[in-house]
């Protein structure tokens, strides 16, 4: 792709988030019935290709039992507060009803409680015993000293997670987790991410990962790009991890999952994610508007309480209906909130396509009017699109 030049010795890409683009529809279509969006990684199946971010206001016990019942995945964060405190119910509370000008300096307080180790295993053991697909996550500061209590407790899926992971980390304060060994290890699925450029996912998946999640900063939630200056705006890192899976496939003859992280609001953010070459999603704040979801109408990212630089921001979300309407209806909206995979399921039946990875080689073109073009009066009166 040819570059754009910045400025005298500095020169770069263009690069598209999922508003700039559209699929085009091809010469086929096809009866929605007929089409299978199921997603598979390692030996586990699931109805829906979605998991939902291991953020203490999206993914607790309780939510990640019930989509695992819808056919989903949920991640539980092993440092988050249901493993920092016994009954985290009164601070989810709290949180929802601090004053915006409070409420980083609070949730830095709140946070810096230390992880009660015995939680780890209590946690994992309760979602095991509802009977679900049980997956959680850790950041690489913290993978060698807590992850054997979430594999003893039962643990199937881990997610090893953070604003950027890579695998060649450098410190000369502290050993680095090595992912490749570490993975190497555990007869385990790993999920290993954020990452956002073609050689950062190629080196991902040499460590043996079975999926790796791409986005960094796209999030509702997440500050990053203005904190840090990091991101690539999404279409563009799903296409070019896609484009390190398919080098990395020809190397090994092994296929890597791609998790779309972020960025995505409506069914038509998740097909477009898919068709960029996504396998499956991992979705934040649109499940965070559901009425079982734990932060009651407000949602947080991961880094939003770190002790010395916050890179997120407590959002207040609508709290539009069950966790059910939400991923598989029924929706009675027309915003595209609702029913995200039945959307799903109808974009690949408009365009032809059976499976998700069909799909993932639908035509894409840049489509900067796409959202504006002919809905000015949906614009002007605050309905559908606007």
């Amino acid at each position: 792709m040819a570059e754009i030049e910045i400025g005298i010795g500095k020169s770069g890409r263009q690069a598209y988030g999922l508003d700039d683009i559209a699929i085009v529809p091809s010469r086929r279509t096809r009866d929605p019935e007929d089409v299978d969006i199921s997603w598979q990684i390692d030996a586990y199946t699931f109805d829906l290709p979605v998991l939902a971010s291991a953020m203490d206001g999206v993914s607790s016990p309780a939510t990640c039992i019930e989509l695992g019942k819808l056919g989903g995945l949920g991640v539980l964060n092993l440092e988050g507060l249901w493993t920092r405190y016994e009954d985290p119910e009164p601070l989810l509370q709290e949180i929802a009803e601090l004053d915006q000008e409070v409420a980083t300096a609070r949730m830095q307080e709140i946070y810096a409680q230390p992880v009660q180790p015995e939680l780890i295993g209590r946690r994992v053991e309760e979602m095991a015993a509802a009977g679900i697909t049980v997956a959680a996550s850790l950041t690489p500061q913290k993978v060698n000293e807590f992850h054997s209590l979430a594999l003893d407790a039962g643990l199937d899926i881990l997610v090893i997670q953070g604003t950027v992971v890579s695998a060649e980390h450098v410190s000369t304060r502290s050993e680095p987790l090595n992912l490749k060994e570490f993975i190497a290890r555990y007869d385990i699925p790993v999920i290993v991410g954020g990452c956002a450029s073609y050689s950062s996912a190629l080196h991902l998946m040499r460590t043996g990962a079975a999926g790796i999640l791409v986005g960094v900063g796209p999030g509702n939630a997440c500050t990053t790009r203005g904190v840090l200056g990091l991101g690539v705006p999404q279409a563009t890192a799903i296409a070019d991890a896609a484009g390190a899976r398919s080098r990395h496939l020809e190397e090994t003859g092994r296929y890597v999952q791609i998790v779309a992280d972020g960025g995505m609001r409506t069914g038509g953010d998740i097909a477009k994610a898919i068709a960029c070459g996504a396998d499956a999603v991992m979705l934040g704040s649109p499940l965070a508007r559901a009425a079982e979801a734990p932060g009651k109408g407000t949602h947080w990212g991961m880094a939003t309480f770190h002790p010395t630089l916050p890179r997120g921001a407590r959002v207040r979300v609508d709290r539009v209906g069950s966790l059910e309407e939400i991923l598989v209806g029924p929706a009675n909206e027309n915003d595209g909130t609702r029913n995200l995979f039945g959307a799903l399921a109808t974009s690949m039946a408009t365009c032809g396509y059976q499976t998700i990875k069909e799909f993932q080689r639908a035509e894409v073109m840049v489509a900067p009017s796409l959202q504006t073009e002919g809905k000015t009066y949906q614009r002007q009166q605050g309905v559908g699109m606007g």
